[in-house]
């Protein structure tokens, strides 16, 4: 045991004052129909809760990460394993998310590595057998190693492009081997930071024909699940080819690859774009790619990808209300989010969990009160209400011409003004039900 001095976090409603409760997250509770932890499948990131340990490009780490091992690779891999399922199961978690280089540190050698991986992949998997808890999605980290500096699929190397797509089948069998709903392709350094030594169509090429290899290697050893790009716009690079979803998407449609992807949108990746996480969940979602989240949220005041815990039942309330008009998520929701440099306790990553937790939880009951309520629907469907007859119904079934439309608007004379789209109201409305 590791977190000896943490207790089972429980459900002990919102009035409770105890640090070590949910107030809104009642796995059991009935939310439409569907119990809560059914809305809501958490993920915890290998990375960041069991990696991060608080450097910054200003200063070295604040946080103890051995869990108590020491500096030999296997034995801190186990003790990080041995940590994070003991954390999820006192927290009621039933997902991990993980890259390769998270589970154990780099060997000098690939053989030597994958040699190394599938130790403690046999490890972890012991742990998956007697917890039942297992990975909702696997990913090659692709971006750390100087040898990714231009890229992987990308890159300007074919050595390079080989060793990612080594990299990438490894981190495929292992997701496989963890019983993995998914697999993510995060294209960290696959962008460019000038355009002058840079031939864009060849490297978004080349990114594609990777996606493709490994989506053939994956479905040709029994692979079922979605693959799932994560739109993100810059940071490490200036500018990444894979920008905001509908880039996303226009891209897979073009290579040929949206039958198998779909998206994995971070909400403060979607903010760095220029973008409310809210409209990343609603361009996925119309196209039929909204497949999983990364639950987080960035800081307005800083140009930068912070990775804070979600706080904010207002964006939580938007992303519920989109995900439960979507029908859900194949995939579910992973905090992809770290403790505050200071806050560097074992304490505080339960605390900053609970918080992320109760803030969805809270956001789906507000979401599902809105759609019950039927204001907000009944608004918008109004709105549009007259393309259900006549020349409207004509334009929505395809059966007019562009001279009918004329002749139309020109029988019609100066068209009546439309209706008021009523945004102060429809904000009261929400506001509401959020805090009524």
């Amino acid at each position: 045991m590791i977190f000896t001095e943490i207790p089972e976090i429980r459900y002990e409603g919102a009035k409770s004052s105890n640090p070590f409760a949910f107030k809104f997250y009642d796995a059991d509770k009935s939310v439409l129909g569907k119990p809560m932890s059914e809305h809501l499948p958490f993920a915890m990131a290998w990375w960041h809760n069991l990696g991060a340990a608080g450097t910054d490009m200003f200063g070295k780490d604040t946080a103890d990460k051995s869990f108590g091992a020491g500096s030999d690779p296997l034995a801190h891999a186990k003790a990080k394993a041995d940590a994070g399922f003991e954390f999820m199961q006192k927290l009621g978690i039933k997902y991990f998310c993980f890259h390769d280089a998270d589970l154990i540190s780099e060997a000098p050698t690939l053989k030597e590595q994958n040699a190394n991986l599938d130790k403690i992949a046999d490890y972890i998997r012991s742990k998956i057998d007697k917890t039942g808890i297992k990975a909702l999605w696997g990913t090659a980290n692709l971006f750390s190693h100087p040898r990714f500096m231009n890229g992987a699929g990308s890159s300007n190397s074919p050595d390079v492009f080989a060793r990612a797509a080594a990299n990438v089948k490894k981190s495929i069998d292992l997701t496989v081997k963890f019983g993995g709903k998914g697999f993510v392709f995060w294209g960290g350094r696959e962008g460019y930071e000038t355009l002058w030594n840079t031939d864009m169509k060849f490297e978004q090429e080349n990114i594609a024909a990777l996606m493709r290899l490994a989506v053939e290697y994956a479905r040709a050893i029994g692979f079922k699940g979605d693959f799932y790009i994560e739109p993100k716009p810059k940071e490490p690079m200036k500018h990444q080819y894979d920008f905001d979803a509908a880039t996303a998407i226009g891209f897979l449609r073009q290579y040929g690859l949206d039958k198998d992807f779909k998206l994995n949108i971070e909400a403060n990746h979607a903010t760095l774009a220029g973008h409310t996480f809210r409209h990343e969940l609603k361009v996925s979602a119309i196209n039929g790619m909204l497949g999983s989240i990364d639950a987080n949220t960035g800081d307005a005041l800083l140009g930068w990808d912070t990775d804070e815990f979600p706080y904010s039942v207002y964006d939580a309330t938007e992303c519920m209300y989109e995900v439960l008009k979507a029908g859900g998520l194949t995939g579910g929701f992973n905090f992809d989010a770290k403790n505050r440099r200071p806050s560097n306790t074992y304490e505080d990553m339960f605390h900053a969990f609970i918080l992320g937790m109760d803030t969805f939880a809270l956001g789906l009951l507000k979401a599902a009160a809105l759609i019950e309520d039927g204001r907000v629907d009944a608004f918008v469907a109004e709105r549009y209400s007259s393309y259900c007859s006549g020349i409207g119904a004509k334009i929505r079934e395809g059966k007019t011409t562009l001279a009918e439309l004329a002749e139309y608007a020109e029988s019609q004379g100066e068209p009546t003004p439309p209706s008021s789209g009523k945004q102060e109201y429809l904000e009261s409305v929400v506001n509401q039900i959020l805090f009524g």
